[in-house]
C-alpha cells in the first residue's frame, strides 16, 4: 500500500497542474475565438478575387488570348515547399500532421526527380527538420499568433520571382487547413503555376457574351490580379494554420485536464482506502493489547 503522504503530495501536484492546464485551454479558446474571426474575414475576399480572377481571364482569352506568366509551365527541375508548422507545443498531433503530408509531398517529389526548396515557418517544424538533417533554405520564425500581410507578402514575392525566372517549376504550401471547429485537415495546396480551372473559371459557368471593354487592358489587369491572388492564398494559408493551431490546443489541453481530474479521483480512493488500512491497523492494535492486558 502506497504511503498516505505520497499519495497526497502527488494528488496535489496533479491539481496544480490540472489548474495549469485548464487554464492554458482557456487561453486557446479566447485566442481561437480571434484567429476565427480573422480567418473568416479574409475569406469572402479572397472567394471574390479568384472569382474576379476566373471571370476577367475568361474575358481576356475569348476577346484576345492574353497570358501571363503565373499560368505557364516550365520545365525547371526544382519546386518549393511552404511547410507551416506552430511556434508552441502542447497542441497535440498538430504538428506531427503537417510534417507526416510535408515529409510525404517531399518524397514524392524526389521519386519524381525534383529537388525541393522547403521554407519552413514554426519553430517545431525547423527543429524536426533540423534533426532529420534535412536541407531548409527559409526559416519563418516572424510570423505570430496574429499574421499579418506585409510579413507574408515577401514569401510570396519571392516564390513567384522565382517561378517568373524558371528556377523552380512549381509552388507548394503545407498546413492544417480549417474546415470548422470539430474538422481540420493537413494538405498539400499548389499556389504556382495558378490551376487553369481557377484562371478560367469553371466550365459549366456562363461564358460571356458580347463585346468586353476592358479598362485598363487585360494585360495590366492581369499583372496586378494574379500575383495579389497567389499573395491572398498564402495569407489566407498561414490565418488557417493559426486557427487550426488553437483549435488543437483546446483539445489537447482539455484531454489533459480530464485525465488529472481522472487521476486526482484515483489517488483520492487509493488514500482513502490506505488511511482506512492505517485506522484498521491501530484499532487492531488498540484490541490486541487489550486482550494482552485482561
Amino acid at each position: 500500500m502506497a504511503n498516505r503522504r505520497v499519495l497526497v503530495k502527488r494528488r496535489k501536484s496533479i491539481r496544480n497542474i490540472r489548474k495549469i492546464t485548464r487554464t492554458m485551454q482557456l487561453i486557446a479558446t479566447a485566442r481561437f475565438q480571434a484567429a476565427y474571426n480573422r480567418a473568416v474575414a479574409t475569406k469572402p475576399y479572397n472567394e471574390k478575387l479568384a472569382e474576379l480572377v476566373a471571370d476577367l481571364s475568361s474575358a481576356a482569352s475569348a476577346s484576345g488570348g492574353v497570358e501571363h506568366p503565373l499560368l505557364k509551365e516550365n520545365d525547371a527541375n526544382k519546386t518549393a515547399l511552404v511547410a507551416i508548422t506552430s511556434t508552441r507545443g502542447l497542441c497535440g498531433g498538430y504538428n506531427s500532421s503537417v510534417l507526416r503530408v510535408a515529409i510525404e509531398h517531399l518524397e514524392n517529389q524526389e521519386k519524381a526527380g525534383h529537388a525541393v526548396d522547403v521554407h519552413m515557418a514554426g519553430k517545431k517544424g525547423i527543429s524536426y527538420f533540423r534533426f532529420l538533417r534535412r536541407p531548409m533554405i527559409e526559416q519563418i520564425t516572424n510570423v505570430g499568433d496574429v499574421p499579418r500581410f506585409d510579413q507574408v507578402e515577401p514569401i510570396a514575392n519571392a516564390l513567384m520571382e522565382s517561378f517568373i525566372k524558371g528556377e523552380i517549376s512549381a509552388a507548394y504550401v503545407s498546413y492544417m487547413k480549417f474546415v470548422s471547429t470539430g474538422t481540420q485537415r493537413p494538405v498539400v495546396v499548389q499556389l504556382l503555376p495558378l490551376a487553369r480551372k481557377e484562371a478560367e473559371g469553371d466550365a459549366t459557368a456562363a461564358a460571356p457574351t458580347g463585346q468586353v471593354e476592358f479598362s485598363p487592358d487585360p494585360q495590366k489587369l492581369l499583372d496586378s490580379l494574379l500575383p495579389a491572388s497567389v499573395r491572398v492564398q498564402l495569407f489566407q494559408a498561414f490565418t488557417d494554420a493559426v486557427v487550426s493551431e488553437q483549435v488543437a490546443r483546446m483539445v489537447a489541453m482539455k484531454a489533459a485536464t480530464d485525465a488529472a481530474g481522472d487521476m486526482i479521483k484515483s489517488l483520492t480512493r487509493e488514500y482513502n482506502r490506505a488511511r482506512q488500512t492505517a485506522i484498521t491497523m491501530e484499532l487492531l492494535d488498540i484490541v490486541g493489547g487489550a486482550n494482552a492486558l485482561a
